[in-house]
C-alpha cells in the first residue's frame, strides 16, 4: 500500500509506520503545525512532506491524490477533517488515545484519569464525519496505576499506539 500520514506533533507514530510497516511505503507526510517534530523525522527518513492548514481541503486532497495513496493515516492529526476530505478517499484511519467510544475528542487521557478509571488505552478506527465514531478496527488496553500522572499515563498510551498502529496497517494491507 501507498500510505499518506497526517500529523501535528512530534511524529513518533509517523516514524513507527515508516519503520514497522515493511510491506508498505509511506509516500508523503502532511503536517499542520509549522515547526512540529515530524518534519525532522520526515527529513531523516527521506519522506516528502508538506504543510497544510486543516482548512485547506483542496490542497490536502490534491497532495494526497498526487501521491496516489491507498491509505491515509491520521497519526496525531489534531484537527477535524471535513466531509469533503473524508469523501475524497476510500480508506482513512485514525489512532485515538482512549478506548472508544469513551472520551472522544481532545484530552481523552486526562478525562480517563479524572474519572478514576482503572483502564484506558488506544483505538484505531475508520474516519467518518462524526468525530471519533467510525468503525473500530482494533484497541489496546493500558492499565491506569495508582501513581499515574498525565505524563506517565500518556507515555504508556503512546507506547501502546506505537505497537497497535503498525499492526493494524500491516493487517489492512493483507485484506
Amino acid at each position: 500500500m501507498r500510505i499518506g500520514v497526517m500529523c501535528s506533533g512530534s511524529g513518533t507514530n509517523f516514524e513507527n509506520i515508516v519503520t514497522q510497516c515493511y510491506n508498505h511505503e509511506v509516500v508523503v507526510m502532511i503536517h499542520n503545525i509549522k515547526n512540529c517534530g515530524a518534519i525532522e523525522r520526515a527529513k531523516r527518513l527521506d519522506v516528502p512532506y508538506f504543510r497544510c492548514k486543516s482548512t485547506e481541503d483542496d490542497k490536502l486532497i490534491s497532495i494526497l491524490k498526487s501521491y496516489k495513496v491507498d491509505l491515509i493515516v491520521l497519526a496525531g492529526w489534531m484537527r477535524i477533517v471535513s466531509p469533503k476530505f473524508i469523501n475524497s478517499f476510500k480508506r482513512i484511519i485514525n489512532v485515538h488515545p482512549s478506548l472508544l467510544p469513551k472520551y472522544k475528542g481532545l484530552n481523552a487521557i486526562g478525562q480517563s484519569l479524572e474519572s478514576g478509571d482503572s483502564i484506558t488505552g488506544c483505538t484505531v478506527h475508520y474516519v467518518t464525519e462524526e468525530l471519533d465514531s467510525g468503525e473500530i478496527i482494533e484497541q489496546s488496553v493500558v492499565n491506569i496505576c495508582s501513581g499515574d500522572t498525565m505524563e506517565t499515563l500518556t507515555q504508556r498510551v503512546q507506547q501502546a499506539e506505537h505497537r497497535l498502529l503498525p499492526m493494524v496497517i500491516n493487517n489492512l494491507g493483507e485484506s
